[in-house]
C-alpha cells in the first residue's frame, strides 16, 4: 500500500491518539518511545514534534522509507520484525497501535513473543500502550468476515489501493482478543495492567470495555522490580 495507507479513514485521528497516550502514559519532553509497526511513522512523528525521542520498528521497508522520508527531529526508524526486537530496557514507553505488528500475530505464540519484547525493551517504571481488536464486536458485527472461535482470527477478504490507485484484491487475517485474554497475555510477561479501555480510531479514552467498540486500549506497566542500587560503601 506504501503512501496509500494514510487515505483510510483510520489514519485520520494521529493527534487525538497521541494526545490520549500522552497523558495515561505520563509522556514527557526528553523521554524515548518504542513504536512497534510504526507503518508510516504517523504517531511516531506526532510524538516526536512534541519532543519526545521515538524509535519506530515496522517490517514494511517502504512504511519504513516513506516514515524516514519527512521525518522530524527525534523520530528513527528501522526494518525489524516485531517478534524479534531485541531491546533490553532502553525505553520508557512502548507503543503498539492500530493493529500494528500484535493484531497481525495469528499462529499460535507470535503474539507472546511480540508482547514479550517490548516487555523487555521497558525500563523498569516504563509503561506500555497496545491496542488490540476486540473479538465481541468482531464476532456481532463483522458479517463479511469469517471469525474462527478456535484461533480468535478473524479473515476477510478485501480490496486495497496501491500508491498509484490500482486496486488488488487481498486477505487479511487479524488476532482478536477479549478483555481478560489480553490481561492474562500481559500478566504473564511482567506487566501490570492499569486499564482495558473500548475505543475507535480517532476517538481514544477512557471508557470501561465493551462489546460494542471495534478495539480496546490497553495500558499497562512494568511488574518486575528495579535493580538494587549499591552504594560506594558495600
Amino acid at each position: 500500500m506504501g503512501a496509500a495507507y494514510d487515505r483510510y479513514a483510520h489514519t485520520k485521528g494521529t493527534v487525538q491518539e497521541v494526545d490520549h497516550v500522552i497523558e495515561v502514559l505520563g509522556l514527557q519532553s526528553g523521554d524515548h518511545v518504542l513504536d512497534v509497526g510504526c507503518g508510516t511513522g504517523r504517531h511516531a512523528h506526532e510524538l516526536a514534534r512534541r519532543g519526545i525521542g521515538v524509535h519506530g520498528i515496522d517490517i514494511s521497508q517502504r512504511f519504513v522509507e516513506i516514515a524516514q522520508s519527512n521525518a522530524p527531529d527525534g523520530a528513527t526508524f528501522e526494518r525489524g520484525d516485531a517478534r524479534m526486537l531485541g531491546f533490553h530496557e532502553e525505553f520508557d514507553a512502548v507503543i503498539c497501535l492500530c493493529q500494528g505488528a500484535f493484531g497481525m500475530m495469528t499462529a499460535d505464540g507470535e503474539d507472546a513473543a511480540v508482547v514479550a519484547g517490548m516487555a523487555a525493551a521497558l525500563r523498569p517504571d516504563g509503561r506500555l500502550a497496545l491496542s488490540a481488536f476486540n473479538a465481541y464486536f468482531a464476532v456481532k458485527y463483522h458479517e463479511d468476515a469469517d471469525f474462527d472461535a478456535a484461533t480468535g482470527v478473524s479473515h476477510e477478504r478485501t480490496e486495497i489501493r496501491s500508491e498509484s490507485g490500482e486496486p488488488k484484491s487481498v486477505d487479511l487475517w487479524t488476532g482478536c482478543y477479549t478483555p481478560r485474554e489480553l490481561r492474562m497475555l500481559l500478566t504473564a510477561h511482567g506487566l501490570a495492567i492499569d486499564s482495558i479501555s473500548s475505543v475507535e480510531p480517532g476517538s481514544y479514552g477512557r471508557d470501561p470495555a465493551t462489546v460494542e467498540s471495534p478495539e480496546y486500549l490497553v495500558i499497562a506497566r512494568v511488574a518486575r522490580p528495579s535493580a538494587p542500587k549499591h552504594s560506594l560503601a558495600s
